[in-house]
């Protein structure tokens, strides 16, 4: 691993504009976005369906060209990149963790994450020896050899979340990265994330529409019609944990009040069928006439 120093700037982006021509119009996805990313930092990208978020982070990992502006990532200007050094950029300084975990179905968790390592020449053994490291990082001893369809979505996510650390990348980018999971899941890829860019001082960028989940970044970028309307610093540490057990009250309520529901529903339904006394009596009266 490179000797990064913390607090550094590690993405300086300087206006920056992303123009798309329909007809005789021009469409604005991103218009005149500035803003600088220091080393360590744990980052969101928030806004509504259509703000430019998802292109922002596309220009940001080399993946689109912007229209004009600078993006300037470890001293590099990626704008200034072609096609081929945009890949080997890739490559060598970024990870990635999707929303659909983009496992491949054909390989157990150790391959999958080993995957990216191949195209840099590492030799097997190598690459084998450091996925199963990162696995263990991450939680899954025990599903090293697990395929895609043997693993929950939170495990799949967990293999995503080794497989862009086995790179050693210097940013990692994630695209609703939870947007799959489950409340309780998601804490727990939150958590871990959160542990990842704190212990090895990793920088992180997630793009999400859940402006709960962008409370537990470091700084809160928020992005409307192609520009950036805030920039919120987030000085509160998260206590998933305590996060994490109010979920799961709230989740021992719900069923609660689901069995508290079905048994007043039995119980309405038994007192439907007994016979009401005032009709019994009745009943008898006519009989012994």
């Amino acid at each position: 691993m490179e000797n990064r120093k913390p607090g550094e700037p590690v993405i300086q982006v300087k206006d920056l504009y992303k123009i798309y021509r329909m007809g005789d119009s021009k469409v604005y996805a991103l218009n005149g976005v500035d803003f600088t990313i220091s080393r360590g930092e744990f980052c969101a990208i928030t806004g509504p369906s259509g703000s430019g978020k998802s292109t922002l982070l596309n220009m940001l990992a080399g993946l689109e060209h912007p229209s004009k502006g600078e993006i300037v990532i470890a001293g590099k200007h990626i704008e200034r990149l072609n096609e081929r050094q945009l890949v080997a950029f890739r490559r060598e300084r970024v990870g990635f963790i999707f929303q659909s975990y983009n496992l491949i179905a054909t390989m157990n968790a150790i391959e999958n994450v080993a995957l990216p390592l191949s195209f840099r020449g590492m030799a097997r053994k190598e690459r084998t020896r450091r996925a199963k490291q990162y696995l263990k990082l991450v939680g899954l001893e025990k599903f090293m050899y697990h395929m895609p369809n043997q693993m929950s979505g939170g495990q799949q996510q967990r293999v995503g979340i080794a497989r862009a650390l086995a790179v050693d990348p210097q940013i990692i980018f994630a695209d609703e990265p939870t947007g799959n999971l489950d409340s309780k899941t998601t804490m727990d890829v939150l958590r871990l994330m959160q542990t990842i860019v704190r212990e090895r001082n990793q920088t992180l960028v997630m793009v999400t529409h859940d402006n709960n989940l962008a409370t537990y970044a470091d700084r809160i970028f928020k992005i409307i019609d192609g520009k950036i309307v805030s920039i919120e610093e987030n000085h509160r540490e998260v206590d998933l944990m305590a996060l994490d057990k109010i979920v799961e009250q709230a989740a021992a309520s719900e069923k609660n009040g689901s069995e508290k529901n079905e048994s007043d529903k039995n119980g309405s339904d038994e007192k439907a069928r007994s016979p009401r006394p005032d009709k019994c009596d009745k009943q008898e009266g006519e009989s012994i006439q």
